[in-house]
């Protein structure tokens, strides 16, 4: 698909197609600051996981720090811009530049995590795609994980558990938060995990 119409690629949104350096350095200010960086981590490897694809991966935030937990990690990005940072600051861990809803790693892992909004910076259009094909990237009982903003139109919570069940993923749980505070029906924010069957 065209790159302009990638919300991310484009620049259509506020946060989008900011520098690989300004994105990691409000983590790292934060970080400095004594908070907790790492909450996207800290969820996923909580399951047990010992191999995670990182959908969408920017800089390579959340990879880099399973990775330098003893994970096994690989990345996919479609921004060429950001996959920089994470291949210079984890240069043992595989990135790919590629589009989520084409690429074949040839393997299947534990975990798939989108973290940072990846569901409404999907090319418009290609929603089932890249679900369908993550599911084919998932082991039997492997779980895909992700955490997106409800304030947009781009991707409501019935519309992404309908894009889940049509790729045979089943919602385990539901968190409005990283850390695990209870989901609310109305919430802001979602972190969704889908499981799939054994």
């Amino acid at each position: 698909m065209p790159e302009e119409q990638n919300p991310w690629l484009a620049g259509t949104r506020m946060d989008a197609r900011m520098s690989a350096d300004a994105y990691d350095a409000r983590y790292e200010a934060a970080a400095a600051a004594g908070k907790d960086v790492h909450g996207e981590a800290n969820f996923v490897e909580s399951y047990g996981v010992r191999s995670v694809l990182d959908a969408g991966c920017g800089t390579g935030r959340v990879g880099r720090e399973l990775a330098r937990r003893g994970l096994d990690v690989v990345g996919v990005d479609l921004d060429d811009t950001l996959l920089i940072n994470a291949q210079r600051k984890a240069p043992e861990v595989l990135w790919h530049l590629a589009d989520l809803a084409t690429i074949d790693l040839g393997r299947t892992f534990e975990c798939v995590v989108a973290a940072g909004n990846v569901m409404i910076f999907l090319t418009p259009g290609s929603e089932q795609d890249v679900i369908s094909n993550i599911a084919r990237h998932l082991s039997p009982g492997g779980l895909l994980i992700a955490g997106f903003q409800l304030t947009t139109p781009r991707m409501s919570l019935e519309r992404y558990d309908e894009l889940c069940a049509n790729a045979g993923l089943a919602l385990s749980e539901r968190f409005a938060t990283w850390d695990r505070a209870a989901w609310r029906p109305g919430g802001d924010y979602a972190v969704s995990v889908h499981r799939r069957p054994l």
